[in-house]
């Protein structure tokens, strides 16, 4: 060693392998502070992150759109999506790590999806849905144009090619659109060590997340199941008839809002899809219910408004079609509700400050009725009422209108009586808000009823006719009241 190297101030030259580690290092430290970059404490994006994307996107800066992209779930590069337009989607995507690019694509939303997949050659998609499981690959097939379709199909290989043109088969929002084809079944007479055994010599051909193992009959009907919990806890010598537990199967044409209830009630994880004849044909698992529940829930909110989901990229022309059709219908309930008040004409203009009170008894009674609508339209979703409660439940809502109205009409009847010094004008008010907030009640728990023993969704088509009640009841009773006791 040179005598500069021994003196204590010049530092020794660094390995290779300690350089190697030390870069390791720097840049395992760069993506933990991404990582905390990129997240807020709600686990959104961050603004910040967003413009650190797009100022990469537009320096054509590819390694920093990488390091940027790889700091995140996939799940995270797909909300990233919903902020960029489709410019900056397309570089960006471009850089995508090729292993992360198919959990892209599935957590996608779907007009998203659509404007992505245009960009990717059918080549690399048809590699890429070979990375997913059959459901979430027939899920991005089905938004391919017909012909992109047929390409990709034709450049997968065989076996992924039938599951997902067999899962595309099925009617959509169904069980069948919803399962996974790829299961794991053992037969009755298999011990847990043969089972064992098999999951570790095939792991390559199972699915990549699986809770139970499926007992089947010789025609492959499913008997019972194993959780894979219990299976590592038991003994190798156990046959698997002696552990297995009952299941709760699932028809394959069963909507998807079914077997999210099913999900729900029984607290399942996963159940096995069968065909008519009882046979096996796919499995659904809980991270794919967790979905359909987050989905129906955004339907019904948005069915409550009167709308329907365009998405977040959707343009005017959309906008006006999902909503225009309940506003026209909204201002044909609103012209009778109003008829109402032409009729009272010459009593309003004898009486100036009805026309100041009648909309306040109307709101007031909007209101209740909303809420009572809320919580008829949740029950039914929820199966908690039925023609067997129904009697019961209106009851309940018609007395919780009675009470509530005598409370308002008290502290209201009592503020007009002090601005006006006229006992008659707070009893009209009074009681016709009594009255208003009973129909109201009445009208939110027996509507929706109404509607879903027509065959017709409650949550689509009760605000408007509830409104129409409310409007309607609040302005006959208030005015019909001044007339025969003010007048």
């Amino acid at each position: 060693m040179s005598r500069e190297s021994d003196d204590p101030k010049i530092p020794a030259p660094l390995s290779d392998d300690l350089k190697d580690t030390l870069a390791a290092a720097l840049i395992e430290d760069e993506d933990e502070d991404l990582e905390d970059l990129a997240l807020g404490e709600d686990y959104a994006l961050t603004p910040e992150f967003v413009a650190m994307v797009v100022d990469a996107a537009d320096r054509a800066d590819a390694e920093r759109l990488r390091e940027l992209l790889d700091a995140l779930h996939p799940a995270d590069v797909a909300d990233l999506m919903g902020f960029l337009s489709p410019d900056y989607r397309e570089a960006v995507l471009a850089h995508a790590n090729p292993e992360s690019l198919a959990e892209i694509l599935s957590e996608l939303d779907t007009e998203i999806r659509e404007d992505v997949l245009a960009a990717v050659a059918p080549a690399t998609l048809a590699k890429v849905l070979g990375e997913l499981d059959s459901d979430d690959a027939a899920d991005v097939v089905d938004d391919l144009e017909a012909d992109m379709r047929a390409q990709v199909l034709a450049a997968m290989p065989e076996v992924e090619r039938v599951a997902i043109e067999t899962s595309l088969a099925y009617q959509d929002e169904t069980a069948g659109r919803l399962m996974q084809r790829e299961v794991v079944a053992a037969p009755q007479f298999w011990t847990v060590g043969q089972t064992i055994d098999h999951v570790r010599k095939d792991g390559e051909e199972l699915p990549e997340l699986f809770f139970d193992i499926y007992v089947v009959d010789p025609s492959f009907r499913p008997v019972g199941a194993v959780p894979v919990s219990l299976l590592l806890r038991s003994r190798r010598d156990t046959p698997l008839a002696q552990i297995m537990e009952p299941v709760t199967e699932i028809a394959v044409d069963l909507d998807q809002e079914e077997v999210a209830y099913i999900f729900d009630k029984y607290h399942l994880i996963s159940a096995p899809v069968v065909e008519r004849g009882g046979r096996l044909v796919g499995q659904i698992t809980v991270d794919d219910i967790v979905g359909v529940i987050h989905e129906e829930s955004e339907e019904d909110i948005l069915a409550l408004a009167g709308v329907s989901d365009a998405g977040r990229n959707a343009g005017v022309v959309e906008m006006i079609r999902s909503r225009l059709p309940w506003l026209m219908v909204n201002t044909l309930t609103a012209s009778l509700a109003a008829s109402v008040i032409g009729a009272f004409q010459d009593e309003i203009e004898k009486l100036v400050v009805l026309a100041v009170l009648y909309p306040i008894v109307a709101s007031l009674g909007g209101n209740a009725g909303t809420q009572s609508l809320a919580v008829a339209v949740r029950a039914l979703a929820n199966r908690e009422l039925s023609a067997i409660n129904a009697m019961r439940t209106i009851a309940r809502e018609l007395s919780a209108g009675l009470l509530n109205g005598v409370a308002l009409a008290s502290v209201t009847g009592a503020v007009l009586w002090l601005m006006f010094r006229d006992v008659g004008l707070s009893f009209v008010f009074g009681a016709a808000l009594v009255i208003n907030l009973v129909v109201a009640a009445l009208a939110g728990a027996l509507v929706p009823l109404l509607l879903d023993r027509v065959g017709r969704d409650p949550a689509v088509s009760s605000t408007v006719f509830v409104s129409f009640v409310t409007d309607f009841t609040g302005f006959f009773a208030f005015l019909g009241l001044a007339a025969l006791i003010l007048l």
